[in-house]
């Protein structure tokens, strides 16, 4: 099983149009044009949409390990709206690891290369063996 067939199962990223473009040692990222399916009441792309998109990307670096990393917290800072037919990148990168815990920084931006949102976290690594290696 390689690392995407893995993140296939991620039922809710892939029902939501995230696919995982890239993962590599303590590297992820994914990618999502948005719809109609991803709007708020206000037009623009809503915050758990593009959360997913920055989640799935942390997903891949995190657990790009071989162990089963999950997250303590998360936190994101939102800076521009996007709209449908924008397409928007996730890419998260690993910025200090040790045996249990792990922070990851993702920096989601759209075609243009614009920032439209930074998400941080924390994630705890358990001993539970991934079915894959990179």
């Amino acid at each position: 099983m390689t690392a995407k067939d893995f993140f296939e199962n991620d039922r809710f990223a892939k029902e939501t149009g995230v696919v995982l473009k890239e993962v590599r040692p303590g590297y992820g990222k994914t990618e999502m044009t948005v719809d109609f399916r991803h709007l708020n009441a206000g037009n623009t792309t809503q915050g758990g949409a593009i959360f997913t998109l920055a989640d799935l990307a942390l997903a891949a670096a995190a657990n790009s390990h071989d162990k089963l990393s999950l997250s303590l917290n998360s936190s994101i800072h939102f800076f521009r709206i996007s709209k449908p037919g924008d397409v928007l990148t996730a890419e998260a990168k690993e910025k200090y690891i040790h045996k249990r815990t792990g922070y990851y920084q993702v920096e989601v931006t759209n075609q243009n290369g614009e920032l439209i949102a930074c998400f941080d976290t924390t994630v705890y690594r358990k001993d539970t063996d991934l079915p894959f290696t990179l």
